[in-house]
């Protein structure tokens, strides 16, 4: 099974899915993340799995930016950097060249 985690509006996330053939967009923003999709996410990504250069991340407050990433993600998870691929279990962000080559 493979899941693409994004929105249905990114570009980066429409390329992907267009890439990979029968593979299945969750929408974050209309159908929301799992928790445990959330914290493999952080697990294995740390920091960097939020993208603090998105609109979502500058409209929020100093005092929200400062709260725990996986706090962040579960109110808005608009935040967090896409697309997460989900592949047999295994996650990968972005949609680089390294993750291309891998699922490709």
């Amino acid at each position: 099974m493979l899941k693409i985690y994004g929105l249905k509006n990114c570009d980066t996330c429409r390329k992907a899915i267009k890439a990979l053939d029968g593979a299945e967009l969750v929408d974050v923003r209309a159908d929301g993340v799992s928790d445990a999709v959330l914290k493999a996410g952080y697990e294995k990504f740390g920091a960097a799995f939020a993208n603090t250069r998105s609109t979502t991340w500058r409209n929020l407050s100093d005092v929200e930016r400062e709260k725990p990433v996986l706090e962040l993600l579960r109110k808005h998870p608009a935040l967090m950097k896409r697309p997460l691929i989900e592949r047999d279990g295994v996650l990968y962000l972005g949609w680089g060249q390294d993750t291309q080559a891998a699922l490709m």
